[in-house]
């Protein structure tokens, strides 16, 4: 496993000044994007495939064991206040469970046949996407999660940092994030890591895009839990209505906090009508603003023999 190998480009780094450290280590966060940038046709074809299976219903599910596991944690953590994805629709299988996100739980990452048994337990099946994440490509339980997901007809993605591994070849989308050895032999916490995060940054971020919780580059789906994300949402309806502050207040007040559904108050739309259009368009507010103008110009249109 090239992860594992010692770089002889940085075999003295502990004898090294501390700017020569910095230098080095920024240096290879650079060949980490390089790495993420070469697997992006993968990333593409991932993302799209994933759109195709969660439009309408399924879960996304992510499965890794520690620093890999923690980032793929993360990742679909925060898609519940970013995108409002429903938190019913999310499954986080983590080696070694909770306490395994701060401290290292000892030979979590070996237990196959718990990772099996998670995956029949939360009943995974042909609805479902599963992102597997090892920086080696063949952790046991990460690997059993991928195999027995699949198994059971669910589509699996798997992002790995060494080639011709058995994640990698056993999944229907590979990511391959070729970063080699660490500047600490290892430590794939490091280029690796860096690798990771942003795949799973691309991967899901197409991903609510393609289900349409994007609108002209905004978060219209986020959760305003907090005043500075209220503030985001103000100024979301702002910028895209043109309407006052204090307007923009009363309609997120009226929305429940709904930027989409504020987007259609302000254009005109009563709150029950607002809520079954974005329900027709599947959640996307550009076609939702489409439906609402085609009923408005029904409306107004003269009746035959008028």
């Amino acid at each position: 496993m090239t992860t594992e190998g010692l770089s002889s480009r940085y075999a003295g780094i502990d004898l090294w000044q501390a700017d020569e450290i910095v230098d080095a280590m920024i240096e290879a966060q650079f060949a980490a994007v390089a790495a993420a940038r070469a697997a992006r046709s993968a990333l593409q074809r991932a993302a799209i495939a994933m759109e195709a299976r969660l439009r309408f219903r399924g879960r996304l599910v992510y499965a890794g064991a520690g620093t890999s596991g923690r980032l793929a944690v993360q990742d679909g953590a925060e898609l519940v206040p970013t995108f409002s994805w429903p938190e019913e629709r999310l499954v986080l299988l983590m080696a070694g469970g909770a306490p395994a996100l701060l401290r290292a739980v000892e030979g979590a990452e070996d237990e196959a046949s718990l990772a099996r048994h998670l995956v029949q337990r939360h009943v995974i099946d042909r609805n479902d996407v599963l992102v597997a994440v090892a920086a080696s490509g063949m952790t046991p339980f990460t690997l059993g999660c991928l195999r027995e997901a699949k198994a059971r007809g669910a589509l699996t993605i798997a992002i790995a940092n060494n080639p011709g591994t058995p994640l990698l070849a056993e999944s229907d989308h590979p990511i391959l994030l070729d970063t080699g050895a660490e500047p600490i032999a290892g430590s794939t916490r490091l280029k690796a890591g860096t690798a990771q995060k942003i795949a799973l940054n691309v991967l899901s971020s197409v991903l609510m895009i393609l289900l349409g919780r994007v609108y002209q580059g905004l978060m219209v789906d986020v959760q305003a839990s907090n005043r500075k994300l209220v503030q985001r949402s103000e100024d979301m309806l702002v910028r895209l209505t043109a309407c006052s502050r204090e307007a923009a207040r009363d309609a997120l007040r009226r929305a429940n906090g709904s930027v989409k559904l504020a987007v259609l108050l302000l254009n005109g739309c009563g709150v029950e009508d607002g809520i079954r259009l974005i329900e027709q368009a599947n959640g996307r507010l550009g076609e939702a603003l489409a439906r609402l103008r085609g009923e408005a110009m029904a409306e107004r249109a003269p009746l035959p023999g008028s």
